[in-house]
């Protein structure tokens, strides 16, 4: 018996389907040229430059504002004509705002006070180096053909024609239609083919046989698609750069580390039930660069009466005992405080046999970032729980803050500067106030975000 090898015939439909898929595309091209004319008009009407716009923009206002979403700041996109169609503002506002908002917002100006108080009451940085040239330019970078007029000019094109029509009057949906009805007709017409020439070849006598496929595994399938191989190359290595990047940027940020004290001391019994100033143990925070720790001497000021420990004024909590803060506890932790300090409780004297404590670090900023206590405590008037927390409820202290670039620049933008009865910043007030236009100053607008100030 003859054998024929057979081959599906469903292979010559994707021959003819990409013959006659490009002609979907046929009725489209007719309908582009409207939409660039359209773009370019808008393009013509803007006033600026929007290639040097957005390099300014970049350079000036990314940091704060997107063109199509919120963020620090409002969204730009199309800010001109919004300001104009919706508040009445004009050009003229535009550049004093950008050149000097504190001015417009002391100035009364009842938007730029609303966008004051939308924002956290932080005012946008003053940009006076910015001319209204450059300004011109961001705004036109900024600026986008309006969509409604987009839609419009699709919907009726030139000449009263349909929506997209060829020249011949036919809408893209017929076309698409049509040619669909003939691919669809092909396909039915294959696989008549198909079942008559089996029929045929049967009654013939004749043995078909398919083409028996060969499977490969699927990894050496993968590996022969080169495609395939090369986007996943480029899938891991971006992702790999991605967590390298985050986990490399979370190197020296330690919030929420908490370590154990050789001796435990209690904030929240000390600070908190006690009510002691935070700068009686830490008092070289007022005077100089580092707070410092505390010495032993200074505990035992206290400590010298205070030999035990018998509860606060409601006792231990339920959540205390259960974490094992008893009152023989913290009498221990007291009795090692004298072993360390060298205190002879019962003799009611110093040995001379003292050892000292290996206090382990909790906030440790890098040495090429400079910080000093007394300026932001006794210049600046900064209260302790701003960076640190509320040490008063901490069993056992933590860092608080992220103590990061980021948070102390944010910090400088967003609080003002205690000027009143400060005789260090009355010359500087006086000068800076006029040239900002406000009352209030933040240590921003006092150099406070220049690289000098915190790395040397």
């Amino acid at each position: 018996m003859k054998k024929v090898l057979y081959r599906h015939l469903f292979s010559k439909v994707l021959g003819l389907t990409l013959l006659l898929f490009p002609l979907s595309f046929y009725a489209q091209e007719e309908a582009e040229p409207a939409t660039d004319t359209a773009t370019e008009q808008s393009a013509e009407a803007v006033e600026g430059d929007p290639v040097k716009g957005k390099q300014l923009f970049n350079q000036n206002c990314a940091a704060c504002h997107s063109l199509d979403r919120k963020m620090t700041g409002p969204a730009l996109a199309n800010v001109e004509t919004r300001l104009a169609e919706d508040e009445g503002l004009d050009k003229e506002w535009i550049y004093a705002w950008i050149k000097n908002s504190p001015a417009v917002i002391a100035s009364g100006d009842s938007y730029a006070n609303k966008i004051y108080a939308e924002y956290n009451q932080a005012a946008m940085t003053p940009f006076p180096t910015l001319s209204n040239e450059d300004i011109d330019n961001i705004l036109a970078y900024t600026a986008a053909p309006p969509k409604a007029a987009a839609q419009s000019t699709a919907a009726t094109p030139a000449g009263g024609e349909g929506s997209g029509g060829s020249g011949s009057g036919i809408s893209n949906e017929i076309i698409l239609g049509a040619l669909a009805l003939v691919f669809g007709l092909l396909v039915v017409m294959l696989i008549l083919v198909n079942k008559t020439l089996r029929r045929i070849a049967e009654a013939n006598g004749v043995v078909i046989e398919k083409e028996k496929e060969k499977r490969l595994p699927i990894w050496k399938a993968f590996v022969q698609n080169q495609f395939l191989v090369l986007v996943s190359v480029i899938f891991l290595l971006l992702g790999s750069a991605y967590f390298a990047y985050g986990f490399f940027m979370q190197v020296g940020v330690d919030q929420g580390y908490a370590p154990v004290q050789p001796i435990h001391f209690s904030h929240k019994i000390h600070a908190g039930d006690n009510g002691v100033d935070c700068k009686y143990c830490h008092s070289s925070a007022r005077v100089s660069k580092t707070s410092g720790i505390p010495s032993l001497n200074v505990c035992m000021n206290c400590h010298k009466s205070i030999y035990e420990y018998t509860g606060g004024p409601d006792g231990p909590s339920a959540e205390d005992l259960a974490a094992g803060y008893t009152n023989e506890f913290y009498t221990g932790e007291i009795k090692k405080l004298y072993k360390a300090v060298g205190w002879d409780e019962e003799n009611q004297s110093y040995t001379g046999n003292a050892q000292p404590v290996e206090w382990v670090r909790i906030h440790n900023l890098p040495d090429f970032a400079y910080f000093n206590h007394s300026q932001h405590v006794s210049v600046a008037g900064v209260d302790c729980q701003t960076c640190h927390g509320p040490v008063e409820e901490m069993e056992i202290v933590e860092q608080h803050a992220p103590l990061t670039m980021g948070w102390c620049i944010n910090c400088h933008r967003e609080t003002n500067v205690k000027v009143q009865g400060n005789a260090y910043y009355e010359a500087i007030h006086e000068e800076l106030s006029k040239k900002y236009g406000v009352e209030e100053l933040t240590a921003a607008m006092m150099g406070g975000l220049e690289c000098g100030k915190c790395h040397y």
